[in-house]
């Protein structure tokens, strides 16, 4: 009988909370103490499993029922420890041997009587789906694939496969860990995350770090206290594209838990000073959340909060130099990120939230000054959310008074996110809009 090895027995320990909880992989991850009690091989590999194996949930589940007998019903619990041996299998390229044997204990410490069937059913996956995978990124790298192989190799739904195309080949890649340096706190944070052991490497964007050891960021105090924000590059990327100015007056829809707002305070300090935020979020345990963070970052002199629906914004918040939507999304462009998208996400998601979309720029494109930019920008790569959103707002009333300076999808280098944003100017006259819910109708 194999030793269970303390990776997977912790990998399996979070799996089945996150099935319980219905909670998100990465914060389960972040706040782990079983995590935090391996070393940093163990806990890499632990951290791989559960990220893997969320994002192919589906994907998995069709290989493992494809070799039971029909109508036969797993324990939860088991297909927990099923899914986390075969993802070995099939996408880690864990040697079969080890991948089936650590299997079989995973289902043994939870369902003894069980060992037996995940030896048969581990076997036929290795046997099986782990030569249908390798055939279809042979397809791919070939030329003559389908979607069902891009579907097939990035463990997404088709219809998901079909609107990405060959993005769905990285969808399984871990995500980089990035952090942007607080500006206000000079050039010894690099020295500061050195000392905490997160082996920073200097990034392609102005105070960008990747970190090689980011296990230890959390203990290190440095994201309480904002000296460093958590952000993907591509995060990075479209606030640095906005190029806030030193006192400009500026109007984010869509602040969250304030990691735009910090970065675009980032951008205007970088050039001379801070700008003056709007800051506008619907959720009021967002808006507070980001309150502190902005306290913290010594910005909150220069953030204005106000807790509001963005597709009606209050008429006396008045004119702005820019106005940042930060639009909700299908989240396309961060499955490696959020693991949980690719089979939660349901087909006519995209439609919906484009219509949600459209609604939110027509208001925010209502208080734009003359001269002044809009910038709209989503973490999807669906041109429906992107693109099409666009030309829609440039032909409706709210978009007759603009024209479009530039759009496209971040091709950050690093293991980066991908995001979309879209420029504009406003070059004439406000066009007052009594109901901007009307203006692509």
């Amino acid at each position: 009988m194999a030793r269970l090895s303390a990776a997977r027995r912790a990998a399996l320990a979070l799996a089945g909370e996150r099935r319980r909880r219905g909670a998100r992989a990465r914060d389960l991850l972040r706040g782990s103490e079983a995590l935090s009690e391996l070393d940093e091989r163990d806990r890499g590999l632990a951290v791989r499993l559960v990220m893997g194996v969320t994002a192919a949930e589906g994907a998995l589940d069709v290989m493992v029922d494809a070799h039971l007998r029909r109508g036969a019903r797993l324990e939860p619990r088991v297909r927990d420890a099923l899914r986390i041996a075969a993802f070995e299998l099939v996408y880690l390229g864990t040697r079969s041997d080890v991948a089936v044997s650590q299997g079989v204990e995973l289902v043994r410490s939870v369902a003894p009587r069980a060992a037996g069937l995940a030896n048969a059913v581990l076997r036929r996956v290795a046997e099986e789906d782990v030569a249908a995978v390798a055939d279809a990124r042979a397809r791919v790298v070939a030329g003559t694939y389908d979607t069902s192989d891009l579907a097939l190799v990035g463990a997404l739904p088709e219809w998901l496969a079909e609107r990405v195309g060959t993005r769905a080949l990285t969808a399984l890649e871990p995500a980089a860990p990035w952090v942007a340096a607080n500006v206000q706190r000079g050039q010894a944070l690099f020295h500061a995350l050195e000392e905490a052991g997160c082996e920073p490497q200097e990034g392609p964007l102005p105070r960008s770090y990747r970190l090689g050891a980011p296990s230890r960021l959390a203990p290190s105090g440095l994201v309480e206290r904002a000296d460093v924000i958590p952000c993907d590059l591509a995060a990075q990327e479209v606030a640095l594209a906005c190029v806030p100015a030193p006192g400009e007056r500026v109007l984010e829809v869509g602040q969250g838990r304030g990691t735009k707002t910090l970065l675009l305070q980032n951008a205007a300090i970088a050039a001379g000073g801070p700008c003056e935020i709007t800051a506008v979020e619907v959720s009021p345990r967002k808006s507070e959340l980001a309150r502190r963070r902005m306290e913290a970052a010594g910005v909150a002199d220069h953030v204005r909060r106000v807790c509001a629906d963005g597709r009606a914004l209050p008429e006396d918040l008045g004119t702005f130099d820019l106005v940042f939507l930060d639009a909700p999304c299908s989240g396309t462009g961060t499955l490696a990120r959020h693991p949980e998208i690719a089979w939660s996400l349901d087909p006519s998601a995209p439609a919906e939230l484009a219509a949600l979309q459209a609604e939110l720029l027509a208001s925010a494109a209502a208080h734009v000054a003359p001269g002044g930019r809009l910038v709209y920008a989503t973490c999807s790569v669906l041109a429906e959310e992107n693109d099409a959103v666009i030309r829609a707002f440039l032909a409706s009333p709210a978009g007759a008074p603009f024209e479009l300076v530039g759009s496209g999808l971040t091709e950050v280098p690093g293991g980066s996110d991908t995001h979309f944003h879209a420029h504009l100017r406003r070059t004439s006259a406000i066009c007052t809009l009594s109901d901007p819910t009307t203006a692509f109708g």
